[in-house]
């Protein structure tokens, strides 16, 4: 399998390539420049007919920047190459042999990646702490998963990447599946040993689909975990919006070796994908590769060095832990660690991270990224600085110093979280069949031994405790019960509160 040569992370790449261009912003700029005129979508017709109330909160700028892709960024027969001079730059910048852009997010691509490894009625090896895009990508083909089990720290109650070994067992034991999908790094920062998986993978001929939405800074700076096209995997799907500086919505999904075929990697996007890309989207992809390949070794550097200052400091918070490297890495764990994201285990405060991630926003105006019932994580980039995480630093101290006497951070209900033995459910049948069998509302309750007919998922991070055609049990319930009471947030289920369960009818 040909495989593109390596180079140190955040230099340029090869002469060639102009990464000085930015296609989509310059085509943009024409678009401007000459006062073009469209009697085409978007019919507020460059802000003139939009909402002058809208205007006002949004910008001009916005409006001026929503044009059509085909018939007015590029002429209606693309002959200006901009989209795909734009993906071919990107593919350079990362060591890719093609990258395609997408506007629907990374939930997207990960589904266009899934359809074009295997088909309906076909297996697929997933790890199980993926997330409800894949489970969506699942249900949408009829895939049958293999689900291939996280690593767990159950002292810390966190799931780690799967292991190198738990892929090559599970493909001994299903040798017929099409390939294999694993998620690194995880939303923790935690990254899973992918040129290990890769080598498995390609000893079989299979190909490898990584989940690296989390990752897209991975490229441009050597001392954070080895990024999924250096190590070998075949498509790697990437949001730029959740560690570039992209807009939301912003993903890229790229593509290497002969494993898989690039036209039919397209086909698939396209017949999931919308007929009307946000341009504002591809402008925002296309500057962060120009920014990150100029820029990106000196701005990354700069974010992993204020990120060691802040852990440092918030270690000397009473009843704060910063969890790190060496609480992920190690036999049994991760085998890899981005300390980018900042994620504070606050068990000694006698509150959950839901109340802690309410009283940094109600008092302090601070949306933390994730929480859980005992943790509350702040994500640094590098568009974070000493203003940033100094305003970070005097939240969490009052933050430690209230928990005792404020109310809203005293006697949190407690989250019955289970072993992870007791969180794992049979899969009794496919997610698809599950999913669009005849449901039936019932008490939760009564919803033990029933097959779920839902996605279940606690979000932030957003990984489903119980997918569509798993039999539910009494630990999951109760967790899942209790996780509400403390303040959990299930945006997928049909009933948020959960007093009832969707469950496919008994026939």
């Amino acid at each position: 399998m040909a495989r593109m040569p390596t180079m140190t992370r955040g230099t340029r790449p090869p002469m060639g390539a102009n990464h000085a261009e930015a296609p989509v912003l310059e085509a943009l700029a024409r678009y401007q420049n000459v006062d073009e005129l469209g009697f085409t979508p978007p019919g507020h017709k460059h802000a003139r007919g939009a909402d002058p109330r809208a205007r006002a909160v949004l910008g001009d700028a916005v409006f001026h920047g929503d044009v059509l892709a085909n018939g007015g960024l590029d002429d209606r027969l693309t002959e200006g190459h901009v989209l795909a001079r734009a993906e071919r730059l990107m593919a350079d910048a990362v060591h890719a042999d093609h990258t395609f852009f997408s506007t629907c997010g990374s939930s997207l691509s990960v589904k266009a990646a899934m359809l074009a490894v295997t088909c309906p009625g076909h297996r697929l090896l997933v790890g199980r702490d993926a997330h409800k895009s894949v489970i969506a990508g699942l249900i949408l083909s009829g895939v049958e998963p293999v689900w291939v089990e996280p690593q767990w720290d159950a002292a810390r109650h966190i799931a780690h990447p799967p292991s190198t070994a738990a892929y090559e067992k599970a493909f001994a034991e299903h040798p017929d599946a099409d390939g294999a999908l694993v998620t690194s790094p995880t939303p923790y920062g935690a990254a899973a040993d992918l040129g290990g998986i890769a080598d498995v993978c390609h000893r079989l001929g299979k190909p490898l689909i990584v989940d690296e939405a989390w990752g897209a800074h991975l490229p441009f700076h050597d001392e954070l975990p080895a990024w999924a096209m250096d190590a070998g995997a075949d498509i790697c799907v990437t949001s730029i919006h959740k560690m570039g500086s992209g807009l939301e919505q912003g993903s890229v999904f790229h593509l290497q070796g002969d494993l898989i075929d690039p036209a039919e990697l397209a086909s698939r996007a396209d017949l999931l994908g919308t007929t009307s890309p946000n341009v504002l989207i591809y402008a925002g992809i296309d500057a962060w590769r120009r920014q990150m390949v100029q820029h990106g070794r000196e701005l990354i550097g700069g974010a992993l060095e204020l990120a060691a200052r802040t852990r440092a400091a918030i270690e000397e918070i009473d009843g704060f832990h910063v969890d790190d490297a060496k609480d992920y890495c190690g036999p049994g764990l991760a085998a890899d660690f981005d300390p980018l994201p900042l994620v504070m285990d606050i068990g000694g405060l006698g509150t959950t991270g839901y109340r802690a991630a309410d009283w940094l926003r109600a008092h302090h105006h601070i949306d933390a990224h994730l929480f859980d019932h005992r943790r509350i994580s702040a994500q640094l980039t590098h568009a974070d600085d000493e203003r940033t995480t100094a305003r970070l630093l005097t939240a969490l101290r009052e933050l430690a110093a209230h928990a005792d006497r404020a109310a809203e951070l005293r006697d949190a209900p407690q989250v019955a979280v289970p072993t992870p033995a007791g969180l794992r459910m049979d899969q009794v049948r496919l997610p698809r069949d599950a999913y669009f069998a005849p449901p039936e509302k019932v008490p939760t309750a009564e919803a033990v031994g029933r097959i779920a007919a839902e996605m279940i998922t606690p979000y932030p991070p957003g990984i489903p405790v119980a997918l569509p055609g798993e039999r539910l049990t009494e630990p999951v319930l109760k967790y899942l019960v209790t996780g509400v009471e403390a303040g959990m947030f299930l945006p997928d289920a049909a009933d948020r509160s959960l007093h009832t369960v969707r469950v496919v009818a008994d026939t």
